[in-house]
């Protein structure tokens, strides 16, 4: 619900505020008071294209602020919100337009500064504005769709929500069988070549970890002989065999000249149980040095094996791995992979059944939903035609029309084969007969401005309670009207307050009688600048406007007489609605 719109230097209004209120809010005013320019200012508000020229003269820049209480709406709009970097607070949206003079145009959502584009798509979780010179939310196809599904009840939402099930699910089954079959080349390809890996990995059967023995082994083999020369080397500086001087004999000789003065020195005794304990590990290593000098051989034979063998493992790693660790990991996961392309011939056949199962029960899905929008077009139809005969018009006809498009690809629904999308197989356009013996079309085709206000009007009174949108805004919806017919707009109005904030532009006391707030914009001069405020009425206040709309006399008591007549019928009206 729109709280306020606040106003400075735009048109004639230098500066004003707009408070509303739930119900009814009339705005009324003389000719060239302003009363369109507050319709101007909300359409900025939500994303409607800017014209410098709208800005107030000698002003450098128009700005129009909107205050909405979300109420239901706060979810989806306060998700909306914060994607595009602004903040609901206490269940209230701030939204803000700033024009220049020279055309420049700025918009703010939540504090943030955004695109237009971004004030437009939460408009539409918001407002519908009906003008004659406006986009109508009801002259979209999908509004239409959903205006009669709402319409409709509970048994159309059942019947959509299972369709749309079905729907996504044969969509995801059609991606799959699509990706499957248009990759079949290249899963052939793919699989030849992991038939060939695996072919020449298990023709060598490495094992984990061969190629870091092989290689350790043939480091070994291939300097055999230096290996021994240095082997023999250590042992006889460790032990030798002869006379010459070596290791375990100079530890010897310490050991003993050490004991020789043990009694003397404790110390001496320590280092020499030391010296003692090395001269044990010196005779372990000799042994083990000699040990490893008398197992090395020159093996020719054994040497070429090796690098044979480690060649042809080379031959896998710089294929398929760094390591034959890798190689084997590569393998397993090969052969993996080659048993679900093998088995792609299968998955394709289980795709194409779920694909038939899944068309067939859409089909019928379909048909239920197509069945259960035409019987509810039918009474939709005859509401709205009832609803614009109190409209003064009285020999319109509404007609509800669902239509089918012929596709080869389609479902086979009644005998035909159509085109279908997530929300099935009608498309659904709602058309005007304004007269009697003349063709029902399109309503954006089919009235002139005044008649189709009258029309949106007659819709959504019919759909009131079902409509998502909190906040309706009619443009002089009652153009060419007057007498009773001006009176049953103002009751409509009121019966679509009962549900929604409804804001109405008028020029008829008839309709401004059923107001819960009634604005009058009133226009003053100094004699060079005109200059437009916003007043909101008492009763006192309604007895005079009413007046004035009336004969164009506020203090006439003969037309004063009228406008309370007309705002006791209202009252009536209204506690006889509630």
């Amino acid at each position: 619900m729109i709280e306020e719109i606040r106003i400075a230097s735009l048109g004639v209004i230098e500066e004003s505020v707009l408070e509303l209120g739930p119900g009814l809010n009339v705005v009324t005013g003389e000719t060239g008071a302003g009363k369109t320019m507050l319709v101007t200012a909300l359409g900025l508000l939500l994303g409607a294209r800017s014209d410098a020229g709208a800005v107030r003269n000698g002003a450098k820049a128009a700005r129009v602020e909107g205050v909405v209480a979300l109420g239901a709406a706060a979810g989806r709009v306060g998700q909306l919100t914060e994607e595009y970097g602004g903040e609901v607070e206490d269940g209230a949206l701030l939204l803000a337009r700033q024009l220049s003079s020279e055309g420049r145009s700025r918009a703010f959502l939540g504090g943030a500064s955004v695109p237009v584009s971004a004030l437009q798509t939460v408009a539409d979780h918001l407002v519908a504005v009906h003008g004659q010179s406006d986009q109508h939310r009801l002259l979209q196809a999908d509004a239409q769709r959903a205006a009669l599904d709402a319409f409709a009840g509970s048994k159309v939402d059942r019947l959509k929500d299972a369709y749309a099930r079905n729907f996504a699910a044969l969509r995801a089954v059609e991606a799959e069988l699509a990706e499957v079959l248009g990759a079949s080349r290249e899963r052939a390809r793919e699989a030849d070549v992991l038939r060939l890996g695996l072919a020449e990995i298990e023709a060598v059967e490495p094992v984990p970890g061969e190629d870091l023995a092989l290689a350790a082994e043939e480091g070994r083999l291939g300097f055999a002989d230096t290996l021994r020369t240095a082997a023999e080397t250590a042992r006889e500086a460790l032990s030798a065999e002869d006379e010459t001087p070596d290791a375990l004999g100079a530890a010897a000789l310490a050991r003993r000249a050490l004991e020789s003065v043990r009694e003397h020195d404790e110390e001496a005794g320590r280092l020499a149980d030391r010296v003692a304990e090395v001269t044990y590990l010196l005779s372990d290593v000799a042994a083990d040095v000699a040990s490893y000098a008398t197992g090395l051989e020159t093996d020719p034979a054994r040497l070429a094996v090796v690098s044979e063998r480690r060649a042809t493992l080379t031959s896998l790693t710089r294929k398929y791995g760094e390591t034959i660790d890798e190689v084997l990991a590569w393998s397993a996961a090969a052969a993996e992979r080659l048993l679900l392309l093998d088995n792609s011939e299968e998955r394709i056949e289980e795709l194409r059944a779920e694909t038939a199962r899944l068309r067939t029960e859409l089909a019928t899905q379909a048909g239920d939903l197509s069945s259960a929008r035409a019987a509810a077009a039918t009474r939709l139809s005859a509401a709205v035609s009832e609803e614009l005969t109190a409209l003064a018009m009285p020999h319109a006809r509404v007609e509800i029309r669902l239509t089918r498009t012929e596709d080869a690809h389609g479902l086979a629904v009644d005998g035909g084969t159509w085109r279908f999308t997530a929300h099935g197989v009608d498309q659904i356009e709602i058309l005007l007969a304004a007269n009697t013996g003349s063709e029902a079309r399109p309503l954006n085709k089919g009235a002139s401005g005044g008649e189709l206000s009258r029309v949106m009007l007659a819709i959504e009174v019919v759909l009131a309670g079902t409509s998502p949108v909190p906040t309706f805004v009619f443009d002089e919806v009652d153009a060419g009207v007057g007498g009773k017919a001006a009176v049953e707009i103002g009751r409509r109005l009121a019966a679509l307050a009962g549900s929604a904030q409804v804001l109405v532009v008028t020029h008829l006391p008839q309709v401004a009688a059923f107001a819960d707030r009634h604005v009058v914009v009133a226009k003053s001069s100094d004699g060079t600048v005109t200059t437009s405020g916003l007043e909101t009425l008492d009763d006192d206040g309604r007895v005079r406007e009413l007046s004035r709309m009336l004969a164009g006399l506020e203090e006439s008591e003969t037309a004063m007489a009228h406008a309370q007549e007309l705002l006791d019928v209202a009252q009536q009206a209204r506690a006889a609605r509630s």
